[in-house]
């Protein structure tokens, strides 16, 4: 059901690889809203994904490739949005994260360190040359917002998470830090999202993913939430209904974050 919450606005949304990715829904839900989008991906995902099919699905609009580590890159992103939108941004998705220690099955305690660089330089640092480059070029409308997804492994420890969980430590932090510049000098927010786990192809990635999805449905009292419902979220925060929600990690994952433990996993103990 469209509600009209994003009629007339303008957005970029980074990393819908395919129909599982959360990106993938926000562009959909987006479109049903109102919003005019482009999507965009690094190249080498453009030739991996189904982003075409996701672009005709979303009124056949423009897919820019851009690698998100690179400023030329974010430059022309920004230049050739605004163009064919037709003006400012309103509202940008970060949905980027990937670890060659994960893909490369190093552990934790045996980490390679340039490996660690290119993890941040792809899942946190390109937020903040993202938002760099839309501050720069004064590229986002006055009550802009700007979401990046995270994940609670930032605050918790999760032993198979590996490096991606400072990575996204420093994707909160930019969220915080930026937010406050952003806010003060453009009034434009800044948030990050910090969802379920997700079977999406970025989660399956992780080592035991299947059983601590599991674990996370039986310890959240609402379950784990869906994706297409973390894009409703999403939705929201684009939505002029938030315009005084800046600078949060909000937890959208059915009440794991703040749960000790459920009676379904005590009831595998006793």
């Amino acid at each position: 059901m469209s509600y009209g919450l994003l009629k007339g606005k303008r957005g970029i949304v980074f990393g819908a690889l395919n129909d599982q990715s959360i990106a993938w829904k926000v562009a959909e839900r987006a479109h049903e809203e109102g919003a005019s989008i482009v999507l965009t991906n690094a190249p080498i995902a453009l030739r991996m994904g189904e982003i075409n099919k996701l672009a005709e699905k979303c009124g056949n609009t423009k897919v820019i490739g851009a690698d998100a580590t690179s400023l030329e890159d974010l430059e022309k992103l920004v230049d050739e949005s605004q163009e064919h939108l037709g003006g400012k941004i309103d509202f940008v998705l970060h949905s980027i994260g990937m670890s060659l220690n994960v893909r490369k099955g190093r552990g934790y305690t045996d980490l390679d360190y340039n490996f660690l660089q290119k993890t941040y330089d792809i899942s946190s640092v390109s937020f903040h040359k993202l938002m760099q480059t839309l501050m720069k070029k004064d590229a986002m409308n006055d009550w802009g917002s700007i979401l990046a997804l995270t994940y609670i492994a930032a605050q918790r420890v999760f032993p198979d998470y590996n490096d991606m969980a400072e990575a996204k430590a420093l994707l909160e932090s930019y969220a915080r830090s930026f937010g406050y510049h952003f806010g003060e000098q453009k009034k434009v927010r800044v948030n990050t999202i910090s969802q379920s786990p997700t079977m999406t192809t970025a989660g399956s990635g992780v080592k035991g993913f299947d059983a601590f999805f599991n674990y996370a449905e039986d310890m959240s009292p609402l379950g784990n939430a869906p994706a297409l419902d973390c894009a409703n979220y999403c939705i929201s925060m684009f939505s002029d209904l938030t315009k005084y929600v800046t600078m949060q990690n909000l937890f959208h994952d059915g009440g794991f974050s703040n749960t000790g433990v459920s009676r379904k996993i005590m009831e595998k103990f006793m």
